[in-house]
């Protein structure tokens, strides 16, 4: 694998999890983010979200969620999603903050807004080494099944980038043709560090 990768949503939990975690086990070079202000998970009523901050660990979250009502976390897939997510990294950590990781060659987004924020963020960074990253969006609604769908197709793109000599010189055709092959647009910028 010649590129790092960076996987970013809005809380670090479960579409860019899910990607970070397909992408770890097939031996990329991965990290993952989220873009928002504050963690939040489902709660007992979409009025009453879980809130955490960026770097809670995701194991006290799980043991904090299995107290409050194990039954409705483990129904709606928020335990066996917090315990896949304590296997692959410590807590979520927030892209805006991530400037000691490191470059990233390619960043995978999978909502519109981030793709935005992750864009606004490289813009305004000090561009100190003028190195050229790829920033896609993927448009991945937030819920399980379509995050695994969304993960299965990040990484055959992903592969299709690695395969090529040059993405710089080719990703207008790479991009029409995954659109096509898969009926789903994407949006995508290229950036500098």
């Amino acid at each position: 694998m010649k590129f790092r990768y960076a996987m970013v949503c809005s809380s670090n939990q479960n579409r860019s999890m899910e990607a970070h975690f397909l992408f770890k086990r097939q031996g990329f070079d991965v990290s993952s983010y989220g873009t928002g202000t504050h963690v939040k998970l489902p709660g007992p009523s979409l009025r009453e979200p879980n809130v955490y901050e960026f770097g809670t660990p995701y194991k006290y979250m799980l043991d904090e969620l299995r107290r409050k009502d194990p039954e409705l976390y483990k129904r709606n897939g928020i335990l066996p999603m917090l315990k896949r997510n304590a296997a692959v990294k410590l807590a979520p950590q927030r892209w805006q903050e991530n400037a000691a990781d490191g470059i990233f060659d390619v960043v995978i987004t999978f909502e519109e807004k981030v793709f935005d924020m992750v864009v606004e963020d490289l813009h305004n960074r000090d561009h100190v080494i003028l190195k050229t990253v790829l920033i896609i969006n993927l448009e991945v609604k937030d819920n399980h099944e379509e995050a695994a769908i969304g993960a299965r197709l990040t990484l055959d793109l992903c592969q299709e980038i690695e395969a090529v000599e040059s993405w710089e010189e080719c990703i207008d055709d790479l991009i029409a043709g995954f659109e096509k092959q898969h009926r789903r647009k994407l949006l995508y910028s290229i950036s500098f560090y």
